[in-house]
């Protein structure tokens, strides 16, 4: 996709308030916009190292280094980038490498054993997130592997956060692990449930949000430790023409202060032309809100749920994007700053290997204003 060159093909993301945040709140938040760059889509069905390039779920950036990991479940791998973009937008952007992940045995992942979602480059390794297959009572897990995709180390799993059978506690299929990001001092890793856990309280619809749990881990023990609650939106539309699919989840994280995140949701709803995605940015704020922890059950419980505050609404992107497409967008990242020092923000859309309708490798490059 050519570069948005034109000031006039730059769209700018008003700050908005949900209906949870307060005045306190307000002062608590500087105000930023974020500002609609170029798109870039990699040719579907595009071949590399005899692998299909799809399913990217997430994506990262560090001291020039870029990768994006495939959910691919037959083979789980990550791909390496090169990147190249201006405040005028892209140059280039190309896949350089492929490489196939490892369990801890050194052996290729079993098929549908793994749902790999996220992941995030620490120095001379990586530490990546798994959904697991709940259904099939195989955990989810966060670990960390070398950069050639070899097994380094597991993080512990609580027991709430372990598949089961369970009718009223656990996790769910397909809503688990998703976000996933390096804590602001580089110490630990904090992860993200796409839904809540079934003790926490029913998924989101059209008429109501749900809690979901933002969970911190400890790199040097791999032990879970505070843990803070997070309001999803209610389903941005119903499904339409005969359809009945709908969902929303909060999809990324990334720390960039302590305790203070950006967060990507999406709601996804059958039945529409424009692909079906409402996709948002939040920057939220969990300084004050409770530790959840030791809380069993988010179900009225009396605690404060981090506060959230609206950055950029990707329906308003649909002028500018390939053919209106807001696609499934599932991985975010800041990439380098800008020649005016303002920081860079790339997007990445999970096409599902384009399995029920075409679907697009869609990545967003967007400039973060303060």
């Amino acid at each position: 996709m050519g570069s948005c060159t034109q000031e006039e093909n730059i769209t700018e993301g008003q700050v908005l308030t949900t209906e949870r945040s307060t005045e306190d709140n307000e002062a608590q938040h500087q105000s930023s916009t974020v500002r609609f760059i170029d798109e870039f889509v990699l040719p579907d069905g595009q071949e590399f190292g005899n692998t299909i390039v799809g399913g990217l779920s997430g994506i990262d950036y560090e001291n020039g280094k870029w990768v994006v990991i495939s959910d691919d479940s037959k083979r789980p791998r990550y791909y390496t980038l090169n990147v190249a973009y201006d405040i005028d937008g892209f140059s280039s952007l190309e896949i350089t490498g492929v490489i196939t992940l490892k369990d801890s045995l050194g052996r290729d992942f079993g098929v549908e054993t793994v749902d790999s979602e996220s992941i995030r480059i620490d120095g001379d390794k990586f530490v990546w997130s798994s959904e697991g297959n709940i259904g099939a009572k195989i955990n989810p897990f966060v670990r960390t592997s070398s950069l050639e995709g070899d097994f380094i180390k597991a993080m512990d799993l609580p027991l709430k956060y372990s598949a089961s059978n369970e009718e009223e506690n656990g996790p769910r299929q397909n809503g688990v692990f998703e976000g996933l990001s390096l804590s602001s001092d580089k110490k630990g890793y904090w992860v993200s449930m796409e839904l809540p856990l079934k003790e926490d309280g029913e998924p989101p619809t059209t008429n109501h949000g749900a809690p979901i749990r933002l969970a911190y881990i400890d790199k040097v023990t791999g032990e879970f430790g505070k843990e803070f609650a997070y309001p999803l939106d209610p389903v941005a539309r119903p499904a339409i023409n005969g359809f009945s699919f709908e969902l929303n989840g909060l999809v990324e994280l990334l720390e960039y202060e302590e305790n203070k995140f950006l967060a990507l949701e999406r709601s996804f709803s059958a039945g529409y032309t424009d692909g079906g995605n409402t996709v948002k940015i939040y920057d939220v704020d969990a300084r004050v809100a409770t530790d959840v922890s030791g809380i069993a059950t988010l179900k009225e419980a009396d605690i404060t749920m981090v506060k959230k505050k609206l950055l950029l609404d990707f329906d308003t992107l649909r002028p500018q994007l390939t053919n209106g497409i807001v696609d499934n967008i599932e991985g975010i990242t800041f990439g380098p700053n800008f020649s005016n020092g303002n920081k860079s923000i790339v997007v990445v859309s999970d096409n599902n290997f384009s399995r029920l309708y075409k679907q697009l490798n869609q990545f967003i490059l967007l400039e973060l204003r303060e």
